[in-house]
């Protein structure tokens, strides 16, 4: 009992100096069908869930127990489903099928019972209802690569950015009509609202440029010259910067929302995984990690860059755009998520040839003089701890453990 309590306070004394995080990273894996959930603050895996094949993007429910994933496809065998993902108990709940429309690509869960998302084999913006499975409505934008949408925080109009064609589409969600084309330049592909709703930011990939779109009048008011194939945006939480990852260049850019000034920008950097020049989206610009996916922390402090090309998220500083991490994740990863959710699904400790669950493995590690880990993270007393990288069995005396905030697991 004493040398419980003593690593008990042992690891209140260390959660002292260890950032809590207070989001679950959600992570698609392109190539390998599958989305991660990844603990920011330590890195750790916690859980992985595989969706349909060749998934890009995915989108959070406003309650954030579940998200919905593109299964985009392959050149070959374009997809045509999506699938529904619980956050709690980490697994697929639900497929749903969309043909005859194909390549669902951008993703918006924009109220409890609806999703959007893009088609760009058949041109339509598609309504779903995600408990239902089913499609409610359906939108043609008759425009070509219709690839990414944003909608509004009143859930009345959408966007979506049409590569091909070098347009923004307006969308009345309630009326389910489409209201305007906008041109907003040739490959237009990334887009983000500013926080106040009044402004569109949409990157013209091809253009070299960030078009600025009035909201009320969907008139471009300015444009901002981005060279490096600007590819996805977001908009920080203080709604002053707006970030943007640059595919070509391998950058992450920041810009200031009210004067339109570029800030400060920062390198990508990762080594090329192995294979990544064979891969099909190697060709858009060959030798960059490609840094497409970008999200936005939660409390604002971060923003996490998928290098495609590397295996790797980046996290960045948001405010000086500095490296905090470098977070290996495999599969080619694209679409981020976050949610502040932590999944329930039990991490395994085995011990003596049995395996033990839930609270139970925190009694047997305190009481067990060495124990094997059947996975990344497991719970002793009220917090998580970390093996540290490559061992597979270790003493339980807090020394050997990293601690991590408190974070219930079960």
């Amino acid at each position: 009992m004493r040398a419980f309590h003593h690593s008990l306070l042992l690891s209140a004394a260390w959660l002292c100096i260890v950032p809590a995080s207070a989001e679950t990273l959600l992570v698609v894996r392109k190539t390998d069908n599958a989305v991660n959930f990844i603990d920011p603050g330590s890195g750790l895996r916690l859980a992985s869930v595989l969706t349909g094949n060749a998934p890009h993007e995915i989108s959070v429910s406003p309650d954030g127990k579940h998200a919905v994933v593109s299964n985009y496809g392959t050149r070959e065998q374009p997809g045509s489903t999506l699938s529904v993902v619980d956050l709690e108990q980490p697994r697929e709940i639900r497929r749903i099928d969309l043909a005859p429309n194909t390549r669902p690509h951008g993703l918006a869960w924009y109220a409890p019972d609806r999703i959007a998302v893009t088609t760009e084999g058949s041109r339509h913006l598609l309504i779903l209802d995600p408990a239902g499975g089913r499609i409610v409505g359906m939108i043609e934008t008759a425009q070509e690569t219709s690839h990414m949408v944003v909608a509004s925080a009143d859930a009345r109009r959408a966007y979506v950015t049409n590569i091909g064609s070098g347009t923004t589409t307006a969308i009345d969600l309630v009326d389910r009509r489409k209201l305007r084309d906008i041109a907003t330049g040739a490959g237009s592909e990334a887009l983000a609202l500013t926080q106040d709703g009044h402004e569109l930011w949409v990157a013209a990939r091809t253009d070299g440029h960030v078009a600025v779109v009035d909201t009320a009048t969907l008139v471009v008011k300015a444009r901002l010259p981005l060279t490096g194939i600007p590819i996805r945006i977001a908009m920080a939480r203080d709604g002053r910067t707006a970030l943007v990852t640059c595919a070509g260049a391998a950058e992450i850019v920041a810009f200031d929302v009210e004067t339109r000034v570029e800030r400060r920008r920062a390198k990508v950097t990762a080594p090329l995984a192995p294979g990544a020049p064979e891969r099909p989206f190697a060709r858009m610009a060959p030798g960059s990690v490609l840094p497409v996916g970008l999200l936005v922390s939660r409390d604002g402090r971060s923003a996490y860059v998928a290098a495609t090309m590397g295996d790797r998220v980046v996290q960045f500083d948001t405010r000086t755009l500095e490296v905090l991490r470098s977070l290996d994740v495999g599969g080619e990863p694209d679409g981020l998520g976050s949610t502040p959710v932590i999944p329930r699904r039990v991490p395994r400790l085995q011990a003596a040839g049995e395996s033990a669950v839930g609270p139970a493995a925190a009694q047997q590690v305190q009481s067990l003089s060495t124990f094997t880990i059947e996975a990344s993270a497991v719970r002793v007393g009220p917090s998580v701890c970390q093996i540290r990288r490559g061992d597979r069995s270790c003493p339980a005396a807090p020394r050997s453990l990293t601690w991590y905030a408190s974070r219930p697991l079960w």
